[in-house]
């Protein structure tokens, strides 16, 4: 444990959330105008209560897509000329720590999952927005682990969450081992307390079963997980299963002071499936906290969509919480929090 550095939680005060623009060289070439939309909705909604920072090799395509957005909108619209391979920021986006009070952004390396798809430009993006000045602080190096904003979660007290299925993966630390890897965790994020998942992880899922799909922590020691309930359909006997099996390892969870968490149980959406019948992880745990709102995927689905932004809203009572429908984003096997990476207050030269 390092006693000089923290993690914060998500709901902290932010300087701006970061978003990758999506162009004709990424995945969603095939999709691009309608996951042009979508983008638009999230950028809309970040816009409201904070700035938005865009990373695109496609600047001028950008501005074009985001012009009456941005030209209604209270905050402005930072955009950074930068190649990308993809779109999804919480992984390769820089993770922010409090270092002897000063907010340091940390560089680590992304190597698209464990190596499933190519990361060579979408590895380098932190270290080319310290060349436009962007941060205070220069990143700090940290490319030689392998890790994803989205495979961690912390309550900003000392406690962070994650997955085995994730964290151990052989194509990510290989040679360190499950207690190296938490001394790892102790001490760059300053926590005293690392909480393991090893169930629960969604079909369709690239990540190897993210935390942020899984089980997302609340203020007041709260923690919202997928829970085996599916107001609009069926869930799949062996996903019901994994999902019992997350409950019955959360209920154990303890935090840094050795109580116990409050637990809130999300639902999760009806199985949604690719025109090749491959399920695709829909999730309502995929949510992004900004300084003022909740924006959670919602997939179509009535009754559990109202359920889950209802449920976020109990969790959130300072915030207010907007649905947005992310039936795009799953169809690359992500959502929301995945395309999006929050600066905490001085971070950024804005």
């Amino acid at each position: 444990m390092n006693l000089n550095t923290f993690l914060p939680a998500e709901w902290a005060e932010q300087d701006a959330v970061l978003l990758a623009w999506p162009h004709a060289d990424t995945d969603w070439c095939d999709m691009l105008e309608e996951v042009v939309e979508c983008y638009k909705l999230i950028a809309e909604a970040i816009l409201a209560t904070e700035p938005l920072i865009v990373v695109t090799p496609e600047v001028e395509r950008a501005k074009a897509d985001l012009r009456n957005i941005e030209s209604a909108s209270p905050n402005p619209v930072y955009y950074n000329r930068v190649p990308t391979n993809d779109t999804w920021a919480r992984d390769f986006g820089a993770i922010t720590v409090v270092k002897d009070g000063e907010c340091v952004p940390l560089d680590f390396k992304f190597d698209a999952w464990g190596m499933k798809f190519a990361a060579d430009k979408d590895n380098l993006i932190t270290s080319r927005l310290d060349l436009y000045e962007l941060f205070k602080h220069t990143p700090i190096n940290h490319r030689g682990f392998v890790l994803e904003g989205g495979s961690i979660e912390s309550d900003g007290n000392g406690t962070l969450m994650t997955t085995s299925s994730c964290l151990l993966s052989p194509n990510r630390n290989a040679e360190m081992s499950k207690d190296e890897i938490t001394a790892y965790l102790k001490q760059v994020f300053g926590v005293s307390n690392v909480l393991w998942i090893h169930n629960g992880e969604m079909a369709g899922d690239d990540t190897d079963g993210h935390i942020d799909t899984l089980a997302r922590f609340a203020p007041n020691d709260v923690i919202l997980y997928n829970g085996a309930v599916c107001p609009d359909g069926e869930i799949p006997p062996a996903f019901a299963e994994q999902l019992n099996a997350m409950e019955a390892e959360i209920k154990e969870f303890v935090n840094a002071s050795g109580r116990k968490y409050h637990l809130i149980q999300l639902p999760v959406p009806a199985p949604i499936y690719d025109e090749d019948g491959n399920q695709l992880p829909a999730t309502y745990a995929n949510f992004l906290i900004t300084n003022k709102r909740v924006l959670v995927p919602i997939y179509n689905q009535p009754l559990a969509d109202d359920l889950a932004l209802r449920i976020i809203e109990v969790a959130f009572p300072e915030h207010e919480v907007v649905g947005i429908d992310c039936n795009a984003l799953i169809k690359q096997h992500g959502s929301l929090h995945c395309v999006t990476m929050q600066f905490p207050k001085n971070t950024l030269n804005l």
